[in-house]
């Protein structure tokens, strides 16, 4: 096999390793749990995957290996998380 064959065959092995590295749904929540402001849940997970604006209201996404987990935002407050997996 001509080797850019063989560094070819590697990237869906390499995909899946990346997409091991991924948090769970239940990772995520429990990384998140007591963040009440938006600053508290930018420090416990970081940067959204998704971000969503809807005048004083957003919509934070964090893609997860099994899911996604959603949190509603009003003006600075976190509301209850929506997580939903692959299952769902």
């Amino acid at each position: 096999m001509p080797r850019s064959w063989r560094s070819l065959a590697l990237i869906p092995v390499l995909a899946l390793g990346l997409a091991a590295c991924k948090d769970t749904t239940k990772d995520i929540l429990d990384k998140a749990e007591g963040a009440s402001t938006k600053a508290e849940l930018e420090a416990a997970l970081g940067d959204p995957d998704s971000l969503e604006r809807f005048g004083p209201a957003e919509k934070w996404t964090y893609d997860a290996s099994n899911g996604t987990v959603t949190f509603p935002i009003a003006g600075d407050m976190v509301g209850p998380p929506i997580a939903q997996t692959a299952e769902d």
